[in-house]
């Protein structure tokens, strides 16, 4: 391992639309997203929700006004591959849970520890919306980050924070604690020795897929006020 111990950030629902990606968190979790704002250099908007533990959930999608008002030579790809045919695929059965980024928190710098290590962690963007500004790993290609070709939403997006709130401290309180976070996918091994290496192995259960049972899941186990409710 080359890192210190990395902290989860937030997880992100991937959606269609805000109101689809919303309505599926709010049907499970019994709490709406709310907040958020658009990235206009990823042409993607988003909403937040507050989780206990300094975590939040993000749901995010295209935004219809930035593919507007952008060109097309010069706007990159979106990140979280959204712009993927395979993303458009899954979404087309609904918002899901594709993704979760990991916090790189200071003394150690993230942009100085991307460079040490270029074919191991994706290029670091950095990011701004109103007071909060952030450094996030985002491949040139706007897909997942990977390791020997493997990665399909299951290794961490890394991100550090430069302003000192955090954005779950912005957010209403809720009564939803994240309890696991589990990681289905053929090569599982592959995925684990990448996050030991990350330093980010502990915050994320790994299980072997057969290769026949379909895409890679993410599935994310939640204490609510109503029981026990999983996202995937």
């Amino acid at each position: 391992m080359t890192a210190s111990s990395l902290r989860l950030d937030h997880l992100v629902i991937s959606a269609r639309t805000l109101d689809e990606g919303t309505q599926y968190v709010t049907d499970t979790l019994g709490v709406a997203p709310t907040n958020g704002g658009a990235h206009p250099l990823m042409r993607t908007h988003n909403r937040l929700l507050n989780l206990w533990g300094g975590v939040y959930l993000e749901v995010i999608a295209v935004d219809p006004d930035a593919i507007a008002s952008s060109s097309g030579a010069e706007a990159r790809p979106r990140l979280f591959a959204l712009d993927a045919p395979e993303t458009h695929a899954r979404l087309a059965n609904g918002p899901y849970l594709s993704h979760w980024v990991a916090r790189v928190d200071r003394p150690k710098h993230l942009q100085r520890w991307q460079a040490q290590y270029p074919q191991r962690i994706p290029p670091v963007v950095p990011l701004t919306r109103g007071a909060l500004t952030w450094g996030l790993t985002v491949p040139d290609d706007g897909a997942f980050p990977s390791w020997e070709g493997v990665g399909d939403g299951l290794l961490p997006t890394l991100i550090q924070w430069d302003t000192p709130q955090h954005p779950s401290q912005m957010l209403p309180e809720t009564e939803l604690a994240l309890k696991s976070l589990k990681g289905f996918h053929p090569q599982a091994e592959t995925l684990k020795a990448q996050l030991d290496w990350l330093g980010a192995g502990h915050l994320i259960e790994l299980h072997t897929q057969d290769a026949a049972a379909g895409v890679p899941v993410l599935t994310a186990e939640f204490d609510t006020p109503n029981g026990p409710r999983t996202l995937k």
